[in-house]
């Protein structure tokens, strides 16, 4: 049985993690980049990178093969294309790109630190109107709200 943290670290050894200089580089470089969000749909619709595609991580499997309710023909005919996967902190984009990678994807990655560090690099941030999101809001959208009752007792 492994934890979560050690899921993570299995997925580093075989995923490459780009940083967000890197996607600013790569988007020049290379615009038929998929971008694909897998975070929830309401913190997709409060705020996100803008021109990505949004798949919830739920959902991903069914989204990258034909024959589902989700099925997305875009994503299931990108298999060589470059993907970069993003989400809150670079954990479920790493899951993610694993999955990915397992159903036969050959060009994805995952952003290193999420949109958190994307924030953190200034770079801008839209929300589901378009309209570019305050650097001090994100911030506070992504800073982590832990509960007492959500840590370890014995830690």
């Amino acid at each position: 049985m492994q934890t979560f943290s050690e899921l993570i670290a299995a997925c580093r050894t075989v995923v490459k993690e780009i940083m967000p200089w890197d996607l600013i580089e790569q988007l020049n470089s290379q615009p038929n980049t998929i971008l694909l969000d897998v975070r929830e749909e309401s913190e997709f619709n409060t705020m996100h990178l803008d021109n990505s595609l949004h798949v919830p991580r739920g959902i991903l499997e069914t989204s990258c093969e034909y024959g589902f309710d989700e099925t997305i023909p875009m994503l299931v005919e990108a298999k060589k294309k470059p993907i970069v996967i993003v989400c809150r902190s670079g954990n479920r984009s790493l899951l993610a790109a694993k999955t990915m990678m397992d159903m036969g994807y050959q060009n994805v990655v995952s952003l290193n630190t999420g949109l958190r560090g994307w924030n953190d690099y200034e770079q801008p941030l839209v929300n589901n109107f378009g309209e570019t999101i305050d650097i001090d809001d994100a911030d506070e959208f992504f800073t982590s709200k832990v509960s007492p009752e959500q840590m370890n007792p014995s830690a």
